[in-house]
């Protein structure tokens, strides 16, 4: 799946996971994934897939309580939902798998960022310790020729 992020790849499985729901394989399908931020902040999310849940237009039902319209549909509202239903639970899958793979791709990235840090820090301190054991070593030498001469001219 993962090799190949193409719409028509993720609605196979979405397209699995709808038929297993409604031929009561699964009683509930929920999807845990790391939901993109930015690449430095991702939130792991566990929602449910299967069953879609039914929620009542509450912010209709705020500014219009007792206005209630009777639309005609064409086509009808069956026909309707039976293409937007499916074309919707493959879109919300597919945002969940890109979600999760964006969020794995900033992880990685923030991971690489940090040893790449790290690994400068620890770069400047070597160079450091070995620049002090060099000049320890040099200035042992010049003392050790010095105290030579010294001793020769004595």
């Amino acid at each position: 799946l993962f090799s190949d992020l193409s719409f028509d790849n993720i609605s196979r499985v979405s397209t699995f996971l709808m038929d297993n729901y409604t031929s009561k394989q699964y009683d509930v399908v929920d999807v845990c994934y790391g939901q993109f931020k930015n690449a430095a902040f991702q939130i792991p999310i566990c929602a449910q897939y299967l069953p879609i849940e039914n929620e009542d237009n509450q912010i209709g039902a705020q500014h219009h309580p007792k206005k209630k319209a009777n639309y005609l549909f064409d086509p009808d509202k069956e026909s309707l939902l039976e293409y937007l239903i499916p074309s919707i639970l493959h879109t919300t899958f597919q945002k969940f798998v890109l979600d999760n793979h964006a969020s794995e791709h900033g992880a990685r990235m923030t991971a690489m960022d940090n040893a790449t840090t790290n690994a400068e820090e620890l770069m400047k301190e070597l160079k450091i310790n070995y620049n002090k054991a060099r000049q320890e070593a040099i200035t042992k030498e010049l003392s050790e020729i010095v105290g030579g001469a010294a001793a020769l001219s004595a």
